[in-house]
This record gives C-alpha cells, structure tokens and sequence, in this order.
C-alpha cells in the first residue's frame, strides 16, 4: 500500500481515534437485536430477472474528480435514484476527501425506507479499520459496509467481518488485483467489487473487471465498480461476469438517471 490510498488511511486512523473504544461481536449482536432488519445487500445484487444490479452512489467530490456534484443533499439524490430503479445505494461518510458524512447515511436511508415503494439498501462507503464504525453504520441505516482488501491488514479484514455479520451487515469486499482477490476469498468474503480505479495513481480500466471476475469461484457475487459512464461500459462488465455494478459520477451528473439505469441493464 502507498500513495493516496495510505494517506487516506493514515488520516482515517487519526480521524476516529478520539471515538475508539472495544467493540464486542456480542454488543453488536444486541444492537442488531434491537433494530428493525435492513434491507438485505446481498439479495438486492441478484435480480429476479438476471438482469444487472445497480449500485447508485451519492458522492459530492472526490480527490480523482474533484468537485462532481457540490452541495447535493442526500435524502433528495438517494429518493431521485430509487425513482429512478437503483437497486441499492452507495452512500460517502469520508468528510474530507468524499465530502460526505454519517448524517448523509441516515438521511438516504431514512428515505429510501419511506413511503409506498419496497426500500432498497444502502452501503456505507468509507475506509473502514475497527468495529466502532461498524456499530456507526448499522445505527445509521446501512445494510452493508466497505472493506478495502489492500489498505488493511488481514487481522483487521477478519474483525471488520465479523462484527458486520454480528451486527446483521453484508460486507462488500473491494479489491484490485489478483493477490487481493486471493485474500478476499481467503476471508470468506461472498461479495467482491473490483474496483476498475487504482486509489493509488486513480487510472481507470475496465479490463480489470474483465481479468478479475472469470476468477471468482461460483456463488460469489462480483461487482464492477468505477469507470462505468455509459451501456457499452456496463455491456462489458456484464460479459465478464458481473450481477451488479457501482455506479457514482454518471450517474451523480445525470440529467435523467432512469435513463442512464435503463442503459445499463441494456434496455
């Protein structure tokens, strides 16, 4: 690990040190215990109709794209996107370099879980290291957190992963290479997102999602995340193997995101 990805960690590290405390498997369990079940993740990838799953992001900025949609409010995007037929949300709570916060998780969620329409699930998005930002995301509404295989050690993987299953969380394993694909599968891991950026340099190429998941063993769900603007971009990914796709900026930008979902799913 270097570069950015280790700035961002060491900064992450720093940022929740005044909030670490021990978090038990067991506190978690009766956290979840005590609240109503999330939406599932892990069931809202594998649409009824094979067709690909859409992961919408809320992201304001981001330290490859700069500025990408300043001061949208996340209850109004996370309600424009489940009009619009996302099939889950992918929410920032990084502040300084995502511009997003947990106050933006709960006001997706809270919106996404209103009215007549089934609710869709939302994925806190963030640098996890240590289960205390697990408690924070299932009080906030998440069905599922992040873990990013190459910026923590495998003692880490193994805690973050058991306190999202003892809070009732899926955990969507991210990875960039072949040697994190072998660690994520080493860790149980039954969701992977390959990440088509590299959070180092931030270069884009889809041809990552297309070497990576053909080696995905069977009943593991792949996700092709970053680099997806338009339906030859999603066509590709669904050719490699992909139930489900993580879609931010496009669709951050889009004028008619039901359109753009449309052209992903190939309609």
């Amino acid at each position: 690990m270097a570069g950015k990805l280790d700035e961002i960690i060491a900064h992450k590290r720093r940022e929740i040190a005044p909030r670490l405390r021990p978090v038990s498997e067991d506190e978690l369990g009766r956290l979840h215990a005590s609240l109503p079940a999330p939406p599932s993740f892990a069931r809202a990838l594998l649409r009824a109709d094979g067709r690909l799953a859409i992961i919408a992001e809320i992201k304001r900025r981001s330290p490859s794209a700069g500025d990408i949609k300043a001061g949208a409010n996340a209850g109004d995007q996370a309600a424009r996107y489940h009009a619009a037929g996302a099939d889950a949300l992918s929410v920032l709570t990084d502040e300084r370099y995502f511009g997003g916060s947990l106050d933006d998780l709960r006001d997706a969620a809270g919106r996404v879980r209103a009215g007549p329409a089934p609710a869709i699930p939302c994925l806190r998005k963030d640098f996890m290291v240590h289960p205390i930002q697990v408690r924070e995301a299932r009080e906030s509404g998440a069905s599922a957190i992040l873990i990013i295989v190459r910026a923590i050690p495998d003692e880490e993987i193994r805690v973050l992963r058991g306190a999202a299953a003892a809070a009732g969380l899926d955990a969507l394993f991210e990875i960039h290479d072949e040697a994190d694909l072998e660690r994520a599968l080493r860790h149980g891991a039954a969701i992977i997102g390959v990440n088509n950026r590299d959070l180092d340099t931030f270069t884009t190429d889809l041809s990552l999602s297309e070497r990576l998941i053909p080696r995905m063993p069977a009943g593991v769900t792949a996700v092709s995340e970053s680099g997806i603007h338009a339906g030859a971009d999603a066509a590709r990914a669904i050719a490699a193997g992909a139930r489900a796709a993580l879609v931010g900026e496009a669709l951050m930008k889009a004028a008619d995101p039901a359109a753009l979902i449309a052209a992903f799913r190939g309609r």
